[in-house]
């Protein structure tokens, strides 16, 4: 089952941490097909992968060669380096395999609308951290995301649905939503100071989609915590896919397809438990 999109738009997947959940991506991406991709910033994690103790499974590497496979087969891929894979930046206007490397990107959607991408951590200078939340970026976040492991794996195991802890804490966190709240509005002004109509980032791992004042605010989200993605429709609509959720949503019809279209007294291996 393939799924069409005029564009794409992915970010912050921290490829090199164990918390990267590049097996959701690459399962998304298989089932894609794309006129541009858009790696929306920290693809890579070179923080972590600074450190002794970075993670790279083999899914990781078929991802990688998923996204070089699109590029290989006509699907334009744009690579806007974030803070934490920055190393990139020294390669900007260079193109690897296919792949080009931008600071950011003006595009315009299907509908006419101009529209700017940019990770997002330009806005950390306008925007004040709560101690509190570096904490949690920090050595915090990465026990929640430790945590958030083990309830992903203990879900699975008792056939339960994909559901994040780590998104269900940080709502509980004070001054969570003011952050994000200013961050939204730094990009919008931003957007506005270059004549864009439509601001897309990642960054702060929080999807969202929504306008206001004029411009159309939205965020990506993230492949670590909440498997999300932005993509344009073929008339310039703008839609936040959540693949942990419509994966399951497509694999149960074709499941309910399988079971119907197999003979009776025939027991669909797929369908079967």
């Amino acid at each position: 089952m393939s799924l069409s999109y005029r564009m794409v738009v992915v970010s912050d997947v921290h490829l090199g941490t164990s918390a990267s959940r590049a097996e959701y991506l690459l399962d998304f991406l298989d089932h894609v097909r794309a006129e541009t991709l858009v790696l929306n910033g920290d693809l890579f994690d070179i923080w972590k992968m600074r450190s002794r103790r970075w993670s790279w499974p083999a899914s990781k590497t078929r991802l990688l060669q998923r996204v070089m496979a699109m590029a290989a087969d006509g699907t334009r891929v744009v690579y806007i380096p974030g803070n934490h894979d920055e190393f990139f930046r020294d390669y900007l206007g260079v193109a690897v395999g296919g792949v080009e490397l931008v600071r950011q990107w003006h595009c315009t959607l299907a509908d006419g609308r101009r529209a700017l991408l940019l990770h997002g951590d330009e806005f950390d200078g306008m925007v004040r951290h709560s101690r509190l939340l570096k904490g949690l970026g920090n050595i915090g976040y990465e026990l929640l995301m430790g945590l958030d492991r083990f309830n992903a794996w203990w879900r699975r195991r008792t056939g339960r649905g994909y559901w994040s802890l780590a998104r269900a804490v940080k709502k509980q966190v004070p001054g969570a939503r003011d952050y994000i709240g200013k961050f939204e509005a730094a990009a919008c002004l931003h957007a506005r100071e270059q004549g864009a109509e439509v601001v897309i980032c990642g960054h702060i791992h929080h999807a969202n989609l929504f306008s206001r004042d004029g411009v159309t605010y939205a965020n990506s989200g993230d492949w670590v915590e909440h498997c999300t993605a932005l993509v344009e429709h073929s008339d310039g609509r703008l839609e936040l896919v959540r693949w942990a959720e419509e994966s399951a949503r497509l694999l149960d019809a074709v499941v309910a397809g399988e079971a119907a279209s197999a003979p009776e007294g025939v027991i669909n291996r797929r369908a079967a438990p």
